[in-house]
């Protein structure tokens, strides 16, 4: 996501590198590029001709701070006007004052909609927000069907009434049964259809009218980039929507719809899908995008999807076992698989800082090595994940885990080589000692990361969103984490 838009953004920034100021003259050929970037990201045309023109304009009227090269101040300049175009600020779903809050999900058909609804029940299930699914697309094979399977697999009940009812009764039906049984949150999952026509807009009027939603929510498919917004605009003038969700934003998508969706259409973008997975779910911070735009990363996001899967008790417990080098390759494993919870390596580690610029082949080898990990970990005994130290000393061991797992001899003893490297350096470390970084697992994972910590985002200078202040932040906290030592 937004891994070419970052790379192009980066040459306009090279073109100011070693002026002394901004100017009229030195100005024009990095806004050349920025042009050129958004453009090829799918930005809507006029968002593009629109965003130049401010940021011009606020270049130019821009003092440039004792301390701070030009380029640095472009970048925050940029930065700023991509929130602007976003939407500034986070809106979050609306929660009625007398239950239940109902919320209406409309969407051409291949969006992600019914998914996106049991993305949604999950998300407001972890803020202890109690949902009911409401199935009302009677014209899909198997729609029904499939947020059946999706409300079973997230515990969340659906309520239908098959695919020869009518839709609006359905929905009203629905409504009543949350009410009734004091469910605090009601999705409606309507049908979709391959283009608008006007009996889908007709039909999703009336259910509208009958059931008076507090938010109704358009599922857009992020790679349709530009178009996005054109279809988030025509819902809005003929429906009435409050707000977009936009799905596959982790696929070939180039960004352009993230740009465009609030300028064009006036709804502000309230969640993006990052994943098939029904944890896949986002909200959406127009400031968090930016700087992952700009490839700064996302701590608080990383920091909050962290929350969520690590206990602090536990995590306690683990710093304990590392610093005294009790740390063993069940812990190991632990780790590995809550890692996994999160999402994808690549999304996780493109949300720290600096980390942008390690390269897909970089980030499918570190995969594979803790793949490769996982494998031998699993074909060890219980006794032999506990106590490493049992096939340091013992090559038929050794021998027996890599036959298990398809892998070498040599493979299993330079995992065993490389943990224990690991735990003394921990250890030394817990101690007061700083030595030198091994790279860890025979060089895939440790020397990307070496190689990219190296080297800093562009124009990367005292970013406020550290992991240092995200962990002081409350996961809920709204306001904008800006560019302090700029």
């Amino acid at each position: 996501m937004f891994d070419a838009l970052s790379n192009r953004l980066e040459a306009a920034w090279k073109k100011l590198r070693g002026q002394d100021k901004i100017s009229q003259s030195n100005i024009q050929d990095a806004l050349r590029e920025v042009r050129r970037a958004l453009l090829e990201a799918d930005v809507n045309l006029q968002v593009v001709k629109d965003f130049i023109s401010e940021v011009e304009a606020k270049a130019q009227g821009a003092e440039v701070l004792a301390g701070v090269r030009p380029d640095q101040q472009f970048i925050k300049i940029v930065h700023d006007e991509l929130v602007q175009v976003m939407g500034t600020e986070n809106v979050p779903l609306a929660e009625a004052s007398e239950q239940p809050t109902i919320v209406l999900m409309a969407g051409l058909q291949g969006t992600g909609k019914t998914t996106a609804t049991a993305k949604l029940a999950l998300h407001l299930r972890k803020l202890d927000r109690s949902c009911l699914l409401v199935a009302t697309d009677v014209y899909r094979p198997a729609a029904i069907d499939q947020l059946i399977s999706l409300g079973k697999q997230i515990d969340v009940p659906v309520f239908e009434l098959g695919s020869d009812a009518d839709p609006v009764e359905i929905a009203r039906q629905g409504v009543e049964r949350g009410r009734a049984e004091g469910v605090n949150t009601v999705i409606i999952d309507t049908a979709g259809r391959l283009q608008i026509d006007q009996d889908m807009m007709a039909e999703l009027a009336r259910i509208k009218q009958t059931v008076q939603p507090h938010e109704t929510l358009l599922v857009v498919d992020a790679m349709t980039g530009q178009e996005a917004a054109n279809l988030t605009r025509t819902f809005h003038e003929q429906i009435g929507i409050t707000g977009a969700i936009l799905t596959k934003m982790d696929g070939d998508s180039r960004g352009g719809a993230a740009l465009s969706v609030r300028q064009i259409s006036g709804a502000p973008i309230k969640f993006v899908g990052v994943g098939e997975k029904v944890e896949a779910l986002q909200p959406f911070y127009p400031d968090r995008m930016a700087s992952r735009i700009l490839g700064m990363g996302d701590v608080l996001t990383l920091v909050e999807k962290a929350q969520e899967e690590f206990d602090l008790a536990d995590a306690e417990k683990m710093q304990e076992k590392i610093l005294s080098a009790k740390f063993d390759f069940t812990d190991f494993l632990k780790q590995l698989r809550l890692l996994k919870n999160m999402g994808s390596l690549g999304g996780i580690i493109k949300m720290i800082p600096g980390m942008n610029k390690l390269s897909d082949d970089q980030l499918k080898q570190g995969e594979t090595q803790l793949k490769r990990c996982e494998a031998m970990i699993n074909s060890m005994t219980r006794q032999e994940r506990h106590d490493p130290d049992l096939l340091a000393s013992s090559p038929s061991r050794r021998r027996r885990i890599a036959a298990g797992s398809g892998y070498k001899e040599s493979d299993v003893s330079k995992l065993v080589a490389d943990f224990q490297k690991m735990r003394s350096l921990m250890q030394q470390m817990g101690q007061g000692g700083l030595p030198g970084m091994p790279g860890m697992f025979g060089g895939g994972m440790g020397n990307a990361f070496a190689g990219a910590g190296n080297r800093p985002a562009p124009g990367w200078r005292g970013y406020s969103g550290g992991a240092g202040t995200a962990k002081k932040k409350k996961s809920k906290d709204k306001k904008k984490k800006g560019f302090g030592n700029l």
